[in-house]
């Protein structure tokens, strides 16, 4: 994942260089004759559990990192971390085992900005030490990656005044549904909406505090965005997909939000069925939030779209839940870590994605 915003900064770089020479071919294509599929989309991420920038929004508002989660971890309380628990981590080729305090200190400013608003990073402490405990990315051998397949770990580099004030203010805190830890799933930017996991993580079970949510507050660079490519590198970039010649996209169900679910690619030859994150990663969107058009010279039709939902953000504010009190944090927290001496890892496939 890189840091998630670090992630979103470099993706909005590439994504407009890349615009731009999209831009440059879709002209000349246009110039020859040739049609163009446009792009519009909303969000950067997967878009299940929490926004960051909607919480950054949400605490710019007022809001107290215990309503920021219970907003987007819906029917969730907040509980109390084991104590002495160590976290091992992915580093290369090594294993390490941390402390959990000191490994979310080495997580919340390499996956949130250290600027942002005291209750934003807080929220993305607990999110972030909550998730670590869920996580078992590589079985028995260790819990997490030290990068995007889980959350970004940078160690002692990462941390900053404003971000180890958040891991000290929320220390052992961590997200429980139903008095156990839950999954928090985060992104960066969720255009608006939050999507219900089975959706986005297509074959995932649902989860009940991993439901669709408004939000409202989310107005970070990744909240609306725009694409197009020439008929011939859609094309190119679905290749394995489609058959014969790339005619256009037809969306067929979308989630809570309007993120794509199912959908196909229409080929001169037939229809090829495809998920939206697939879809997505084809064409190397920001987020499953999209819609299509096709421009031929000066007009432009719209794609298919059978979902029959709506693709505009939700614009109505939501009302902050009530306080619950914070659990007591213990009165001292493990310090120090010891790295796991010449512990090899040949494989590295697999694991789960927090943002």
């Amino acid at each position: 994942m890189g840091s998630t915003y670090h992630r979103l900064t470099a993706a909005i770089a590439c994504g407009l260089a890349c615009l731009g020479l999209w831009a440059a071919s879709a002209g000349a294509a246009e110039a020859a004759g040739a049609a163009t599929l446009i792009v519009e989309g909303a969000g950067d991420g997967h878009g299940v559990g929490m926004s960051q920038d909607g919480a950054q929004g949400f605490a710019l508002h007022g809001w107290t990192y215990e309503q920021i989660l219970a907003h987007y971890y819906t029917g969730t309380t907040i509980g109390q971390a084991p104590a002495g628990r160590m976290i091992k981590v992915l580093e290369g080729s090594k294993v390490v085992s941390v402390p959990l305090e000191r490994y979310v200190r080495g997580v919340v400013s390499a996956e949130m900005p250290a600027s942002s608003a005291p209750a934003a990073l807080e929220a993305q402490a607990i999110a972030s030490r909550t998730y670590a405990l869920t996580s078992d990315a590589g079985g028995t051998r260790f819990d997490v990656y030290s990068d995007t397949r889980s959350q970004v770990y940078m160690g002692a580099k990462a941390e900053t005044a404003s971000s180890n004030a958040a891991v000290s203010a929320t220390t052992g805190q961590i997200v429980l549904y139903d008095g156990k830890p839950a999954t928090t799933y985060f992104f960066a930017s969720s255009g608006g909406e939050t999507e219900s996991i089975q959706n986005s993580f297509i074959g995932a079970e649902p989860e009940p505090w991993l439901v669709g949510v408004s939000d409202p507050y989310d107005a970070g660079p990744g909240y609306e965005w725009k694409d197009s490519f020439p008929f011939s590198s859609a094309a190119s970039l679905l290749h394995g997909l489609l058959k014969g010649s790339f005619r256009g996209i037809e969306v067929l169900t979308r989630g809570v939000s309007p993120r794509i679910v199912t959908a196909e690619i229409l080929g001169s030859k037939g229809r090829t069925p495809v998920s939206g994150p697939e879809l997505a990663g084809r064409l190397g969107l920001m987020s499953t939030w999209a819609r299509f058009s096709v421009r031929r010279g000066a007009a432009v039709t719209p794609e298919p779209d059978l979902s029959g939902h709506a693709t505009a953000p939700p614009v109505a504010a939501v009302t902050p839940p009530p306080l619950t009190p914070a659990p007591t944090a213990p009165a001292t927290s493990p310090q120090g870590g010891a790295q796991a001496p010449g512990v090899a890892v040949t494989s590295a496939a697999g694991g789960t994605v927090a943002g």
